[in-house]
């Protein structure tokens, strides 16, 4: 409890940092009545803004934070808590560049007095151009934080559901078969059949992935989010998926949160092959493909490598048969390169849900190095998909939902 309540303290001060240096700082003291509307108006949209932070803190000290996704609104929240952090340390670079320059501008007017001759010393130097005051800094920071807030929530609420992005790319490898040459495979992670995504969207996304008619599905994981009344909306939707070659999943740690035998038998109910550290083999032009899915571990750790899942999968594969891995987490590639397995498929980090571009980072760093995209380690490639639905807040930022159709060819 009490660890759970500093957690929320540190979460909560940014928001009530910049609540009180605007307060102090945005009113103009020479206009006492714009200044007091301008404090209530600080104070009611500080207030409405962070009603959240009730809820939120209600669940997270109970400790039932998997209800944390069903709060009203918690997008534009969230967008809202990672602007807090945003404007604070805008605000804390302003302040270190006024004082640079204002530092820089009094030592060279120091030294422009020492280089005058004697007799002209006392006389004031030219004022120099003022800076923009802090007052009407703030004042278009705050108009700007509240517009970016606004745009922000929009796009990334809307980004979450959309429609997955189809990204399409062709892999190449030395060592593969010539009768797997020119086969199309598509790659879906991460669902999340739940509140945020419902019986209609799994339908669409069902008939875009036939459209795009490829030869074998595979799925990496969280169909389903925590609760079991949407297996049946799932099984009524994907038991129209259509593959020559089958669709052949595996286990995500939401499935387990959901019930790991239920989710199994729903997937097998939608005619799909379930892999738990097993081997499914494809024939296709006299050459053997041997999927791998591994579990999903029990015991989570950052960038799991399932060095004994991997090796215990390999096993049960004919040494001939090109190999792909299926997993819901991407560590796993950690082991699976230095054997040998050409390709490994998994998902999880849903790329953070958020990401800056510019910088190219995400909060899924946090928990994997293998956020998102396509890696290569000599010749083994991991692809790590960006997902299709979202976990617990519904909201993308640059890091739309997205599926995958890779064509193998032989390099």
């Amino acid at each position: 409890m009490i660890t759970r309540l500093i957690y929320l303290l540190l979460f909560v001060s940014p928001q009530v940092l910049l609540y009180l240096y605007l307060r102090e700082r945005l009113p103009d003291p020479s206009r006492p009545a714009r200044a007091r509307l301008l404090r209530v108006g600080l104070a009611t949209t500080f207030a409405i803004f962070n009603l959240p932070w009730v809820l939120v803190a209600d669940r997270a000290l109970s400790g039932s934070m998997w209800g944390v996704g069903r709060i009203p609104y918690l997008g534009p929240w969230i967008a809202w808590q990672l602007l807090g952090w945003i404007f604070g340390v805008l605000v804390a670079v302003y302040v270190i560049v006024k004082l640079v320059v204002r530092g820089s501008r009094e030592l060279g007017a120091a030294l422009l007095r020492a280089r005058r001759p004697a007799e002209h010393r006392d006389e004031p130097l030219p004022a120099p151009g003022s800076l923009l005051s802090r007052r009407r800094f703030l004042a278009r920071a705050t108009y700007s934080y509240a517009a970016a807030g606004a745009a922000l929530s929009t796009y990334g609420i809307w980004s979450a559901y959309r429609l997955p992005q189809l990204t399409r790319r062709t892999l190449t490898f030395p060592n593969l078969p010539l009768g797997l040459d020119g086969l199309t495979l598509l790659h879906l992670s991460d669902l999340h059949a739940g509140i945020h995504l419902g019986a209609d969207r799994m339908q669409e996304i069902v008939r875009q992935v036939n459209a795009l008619a490829p030869d074998l599905i595979v799925q990496t994981g969280d169909m389903i989010d925590i609760s079991r009344a949407y297996i049946p909306a799932y099984v009524h939707a994907f038991r129209e998926l259509r593959a020559p070659l089958g669709v052949v999943t595996v286990l995500g740690n939401h499935d387990r949160y959901t019930g790991e035998r239920e989710v199994i038998r729903g997937c097998r109910d939608a005619g799909q092959v379930f892999l738990q550290n097993d081997c499914h083999l494809i024939e296709r032009g006299g050459a053997t493909l041997a999927l791998l899915g591994i579990d999903d571990p029990h015991n989570w750790t950052a960038d799991d490598p399932q060095a004994d899942d991997v090796a215990a999968t390999l096993r049960s594969a004919p040494a001939p048969a090109f190999k792909i891995l299926l997993g819901h987490r991407p560590g796993a590639w950690d082991t699976a390169a230095p054997l040998g397995i050409p390709l490994t498929l998994a998902g999880h980090i849903h790329g953070g849900q958020f990401y800056l571009p510019g910088i190219r980072w995400s909060p899924g760093r946090l928990i994997t190095k293998y956020v998102m995209g396509h890696f290569q380690r000599g010749d083994s490639q991991l692809y790590v998909s960006r997902g299709i639905g979202v976990v617990g807040v519904p909201i993308r930022v640059f890091t739309p939902p997205e599926i995958e159709l890779f064509t193998l060819r032989r390099a």
